[in-house]
């Protein structure tokens, strides 16, 4: 489902989604307390953020695919 999530029921796009939305909660979670943190691994930080852009994206997109098509 990774791969292509457009060929999805709209029932599976929102099960995935709510993933998403808990990774990227999850994710937000993990980057303020490295932040938070003295002793931070900048690497870690920057592959947590560069993830949670990531999945940021793909939740706006699956946001669209799930909107009614307004151009009708």
């Amino acid at each position: 489902m990774d791969t292509n999530d457009s060929s999805d029921s709209p029932e599976n796009l929102r099960a995935r989604l709510h993933e998403l939305l808990v990774e990227h909660r999850d994710l937000d979670d993990a980057i303020s307390r490295l932040v938070e943190n003295p002793a931070q691994d900048e690497l870690i930080l920057r592959r947590l953020k560069k993830r949670k852009l990531h999945l940021k994206d793909r939740i706006s997109l699956m946001e669209r695919m799930l909107q009614p098509d307004d151009r009708a």
